[in-house]
């Protein structure tokens, strides 16, 4: 099967793996393809690649022998899929997309509509389909399960953040003060449910079973105010152009904490240090107008 992968795709891989695993997982999608197709268990043929697509996986839009349409995902093994294929299984469709079949390094999803995601809604109907979608997701992880923790994951970047502040120190009272709140946190952490772990507008799209349903999640277990942390700092651009983008941005942590019973100083502070990470990240990998905008968002905070 021959196609070329989405351009997006191929320099967000490059971007996050320094040795030659991505490239050669890209050199080998058309023949992983197959085996993906024909490990369903479904026949699926193939319509189309899913473009722009994402940042970690190709998607691809298939009909399967029965004539349903679905989507079929394939991930590099650094994106750990089958930590997705495992919370995928564990919602089974309840505020997530369903997972018909999977494969070796692929799943096979339900077919949404990927050009329409919350962002193309108003920006207070967008967040209220969002609370109400992404509290479906907080249950109790399935016995036995191998997610990562919040500490976990967010103790493994502090290295970059403390490079960040090494390299700019400009910015070493906004890193101090993220990797502070981020101690407090996780020093009391007041429940482990299963999270998204990337939750924001643009991972819900519009589905026919349900009208909103949820992608692309990189799955943990923790609390839920480091799940809604992503989501308020959501539109992002349009907050840093806007006269009260600081003012609208700590109102959005009110309205998302009593909205859905969360703390609103948890909510500030992830939103916080995931903001500082985030921007700490997208300056290593190049991208200096999504990291200065994302480093002064959390300056507001």
């Amino acid at each position: 099967m021959g196609f070329e992968p989405p351009q997006r795709l191929v320099r967000a891989l490059g971007e996050s793996h320094e040795d030659t695993s991505a490239a050669d997982w890209l050199g080998r999608l058309p023949a992983l393809t197959e085996e993906a197709l024909a490990a369903t268990g479904r026949a699926p043929a193939v319509e189309r690649v899913a473009a722009p697509g994402g940042r970690s996986s190709l998607v691809l839009l298939v009909t399967c022998a029965d004539g349903t349409p679905a989507a079929l995902k394939l991930a590099p093994p650094a994106a750990a899929p089958e930590r997705e294929r495992a919370a995928l299984a564990h919602w089974n469709g309840w505020g997530a997309v369903l997972l018909l079949a999977d494969a070796p390094g692929a799943l096979l999803l339900e077919r949404l509509h990927p050009e329409v995601s919350l962002r193309s809604l108003p920006e207070a109907k967008a967040l209220l389909e969002a609370a109400g979608t992404v509290r479906r997701l907080w249950v109790e992880p399935p016995a036995g399960h191998a997610f990562e923790t919040v500490a976990g994951r967010t103790g493994e970047r502090i290295g970059a953040m403390r490079a960040l502040a090494g390299a700019q120190p400009e910015l070493a009272p906004l890193v101090s003060a993220a990797l502070s709140v981020r101690e407090e946190l996780v020093a009391d952490a007041p429940e482990l449910l299963l999270l998204h772990g990337n939750f924001r507008q643009s991972k819900v799209l519009a589905g026919e079973r349900v009208p909103w349903l949820t992608v692309g999640p990189e799955p943990l277990v923790g609390e839920r105010a480091y799940d809604l942390a992503r989501l308020v700092r959501d539109r992002v651009e349009d907050l840093i152009a806007s006269s009260n983008g600081a003012v609208t941005a700590r109102r959005r942590i009110g309205k998302l904490a009593d909205s859905l019973e969360v703390d609103r100083e948890r909510l500030r502070g992830w939103t916080l240090f995931r903001a500082v990470e985030s921007g700490a990240r997208a300056l290593a990998a190049g991208r200096r107008q999504e990291g200065e905008l994302t480093l002064e968002f959390a300056s507001w905070l």
